[in-house]
């Protein structure tokens, strides 16, 4: 990866600028957390007596980098010559050539470098997989000439029928194949812990644990 310092360097929304992917429904529900958890702490630290505003400080100490990591942190960048997969307390870089493959099942995930990489940003929603599959099948039925494929129809070859999740992948999979050869996309995969994710949430967990202990 490029040095921070060094201003010839892309920036990361330049390098991945391609494609973003994010999940509207966990960060909905975790700027939601946020909001109540903030209100419900705040009020406890201003109105608690006691040890009441110290375990509340604790608790948003710990409960806020969660919720934050789990909801409002996970994306996927897919640039040409890398692939950037920000999880909850990791972010895996994987250029196009170590990825040996990308699968949709129960989970969205990515293989490279023999190693398994859950995508948190992509989730699978069986639901909309079989919703999806019921316009498939009707809309095969409703084609006398088998035009339709289990992607798109003939008459609407910008509508994907595919589930969310399922189409993600299969464009992260078309990008891999295509951009596997370029020479910026060489590589083995770099992992790095969210610091800046963990360390709150232990020291949350600490401070909670000691309250509660001397309670």
């Amino acid at each position: 990866m490029t040095s921070p310092a060094d201003d010839s360097a892309p920036s990361a929304s330049e390098t991945f600028s391609d494609r973003v992917y994010r999940s509207t429904g966990g960060i909905v529900s975790g700027v939601l957390l946020l909001a109540l958890g903030g209100w419900l702490g705040i009020d406890a630290m201003i109105r608690g007596e006691g040890r009441t505003p110290w375990l509340a400080l604790a608790g948003l100490l710990f409960a806020v980098p969660v919720v934050i990591a789990y909801t409002v942190r996970p994306a996927v960048y897919a640039g040409q010559d890398r692939l950037l997969v920000r999880n909850p307390f990791r972010t895996i870089t994987l250029p196009w050539a170590a990825v040996e493959g990308l699968r949709a099942g129960y989970t969205s995930e990515v293989l490279a470098g023999g190693a398994k990489y859950q995508l948190w940003a992509i989730p699978v929603s069986l639901r909309q997989r079989k919703r999806a599959a019921r316009q498939q099948a009707r809309a095969a039925s409703e084609d006398p000439f088998g035009r339709t494929s289990a992607h798109v129809t003939a008459d609407k070859a910008e509508e994907d029928r595919r589930a969310p999740s399922d189409a993600a992948i299969g464009d992260l999979r078309e990008m891999a194949e295509n951009n596997a050869r370029r020479e910026g996309a060489q590589g083995a995969p770099e992992v790095r812990w969210a610091f800046e994710v963990i360390a709150p949430t232990v020291a949350g967990a600490v401070l909670l644990g000691i309250m509660l202990a001397i309670g």
